[in-house]
């Protein structure tokens, strides 16, 4: 079954202080329209820049994954969008007037009980999901850190950490279901270790941290020097470390809060590929910079994927429609008619096809000698087939005429020569309303996409 994308009701602001920055900041939630996915918005910056929570835009990932795009800047961007992911949320716009969110208590728990609290409601546009059809794997040789998505019913994760430390050593999480993130792993705080906590004190990185919005495990000796240096960061009278090797601060809310932490993070960062994934991901010794990898080669393999995805069909077997049963749906007529069978028809697809002839008019004047099908002309034959979708909604499309409201994002591939054989697929963006139908097409031809094209076309009635 089909799901739709959904986004947030009303917007929704949250505060605090940055991590790293130690910057108060202020963050706003704002519903975002179809097909937007995540992005974030400098409000404190000229123009309010925006950048998309992509991997490409990945720049650092010390201390947090850290995204720029145009010398504009977002830090630590992984607790917010996976509040996002783990509430089955499609389109965000975060605005924010800093470089980082607040770290609030060093969890997603803030941001997920916002966005609750925001309302989350479906849109009209179906989700895009990218299924995992065979095991793709990504391996770092120095750290030993690898992560691994397999094919699965669901988008599921585990996260195994091994930090090779008496005070916290093996751990494991898994997330079967991705709407158990609220109560499984949303409440995970970051954490570090006492070495890392000294050397972030004494290069001045950690301003805007407290004692409530991190664990810290005691992994040496505590020097008098350095509990004096963590009384004044962190504005406490007195500190000491529990039995369980971590500072006496916080209580863990589970054993193995760093392993669902870590889970929290990759749900975050491979928010980064852009589209939902329907597999399981298994990440052995994860971190930011193996995550953001990762979300890098996940992207380009989709990107790749989706442009070579050349439907497959029989074309000896018999059409859903022939020439004569199109030309009772479309008002076309030769020369102008460009679609020669209906392959499929659904309420939400349809797939034609076109047979590219040499003793078609338009090759007369098309670069003699050297023929190509124009551009114009395969826009306009996926048009014609998404008149076929639309028309086949109502009852008598003899009495309906087509027409061009709109056409976004059309790109020209490759060649399309006489001989060859053209298929067309559109695809409903939005469902059909009014008469009005939006769709993204495709053409292919030699088993290559040749043309791709966002258009919107509406019915009317002949008069």
């Amino acid at each position: 079954m089909s799901k739709k994308q959904k986004t947030i009701k009303s917007e929704i602001t949250l505060s605090g202080v940055g991590l790293h920055t130690g910057i108060n900041v202020s963050m706003t939630l704002k519903p975002a329209p179809v097909n937007h996915g995540f992005a974030f918005s400098r409000v404190d910056l000229e123009g309010s820049p925006t950048i998309e929570a992509k991997a490409e835009y990945v720049v650092t990932t010390q201390r947090g994954t850290n995204l720029e795009k145009n010398g504009v800047q977002i830090q630590t961007s992984e607790h917010v969008l996976a509040a996002a992911v783990g509430l089955d949320i499609d389109n965000l716009l975060i605005e924010i007037d800093a470089s980082e969110p607040p770290i609030m208590d060093g969890s997603s728990k803030y941001f997920v009980e916002a966005i609750e609290k925001a309302g989350i409601q479906e849109q009209e546009a179906l989700i895009e999901e990218y299924v995992v059809k065979e095991i793709i794997s990504y391996r770092d040789e120095i750290t030993g850190s690898e992560i691994i998505l397999m094919p699965s019913d669901e988008y599921q994760i585990t996260t195994m950490v091994d930090f090779g430390t008496k005070i916290l050593g093996t751990q494991n999480a898994t997330l079967d279901h991705i709407l158990d993130f609220k109560e499984e792993i949303a409440d995970a705080r970051t954490f570090s270790f006492l070495h890392e906590i000294e050397m972030l004190l004494e290069n001045d990185l950690i301003k805007g941290g407290d004692l409530n919005n991190a664990i810290v495990y005691v992994d040496k000796e505590l020097s008098e020097s350095t509990m004096q240096k963590l009384k004044k960061a962190f504005k406490k009278d007195d500190i000491a470390v529990k039995p369980n090797g971590i500072l006496d601060n916080l209580t863990l809310h589970w054993a193995n809060e760093a392993a669902r932490h870590k889970l929290l993070d990759v749900i975050g960062d491979l928010a980064l590929t852009g589209i939902r994934i329907k597999g399981k991901v298994i990440a052995n010794k994860p971190g930011h910079l193996i995550n953001t990898q990762f979300a890098k080669k996940l992207a380009k393999i989709i990107k790749t994927e989706k442009r070579n995805n050349v439907p497959q069909y029989d074309l000896n077997l018999a059409p859903l429609m022939d020439i004569h049963q199109i030309m009772d749906i479309l008002p076309h007529r030769p020369p102008f008619l460009l679609v020669d069978r209906v392959i499929e028809l659904s309420d939400k697809h349809v797939v034609g096809m076109k047979n590219v002839t040499m003793n078609e008019n338009f090759f007369v004047g098309h670069f003699p000698g050297s023929p190509v099908l124009p551009g114009v002309l395969q826009v306009e034959a996926m048009a014609q087939c998404g008149g076929i979708l639309v028309l086949s909604t109502v009852p008598d499309p003899e009495n309906y005429l087509t027409y061009f409201m709109k056409m976004d994002k059309v790109k020209f591939k490759q060649k399309v020569l006489p001989g060859d054989t053209l298929i067309f697929k559109c695809e409903l963006i939005t469902p059909i309303r009014r008469g009005i139908c939006h769709m993204q097409a495709y053409a292919y031809a030699n088993g290559k996409l040749v043309a791709e094209a966002e258009l919107m076309a509406q019915i009317a009635r002949k008069k």
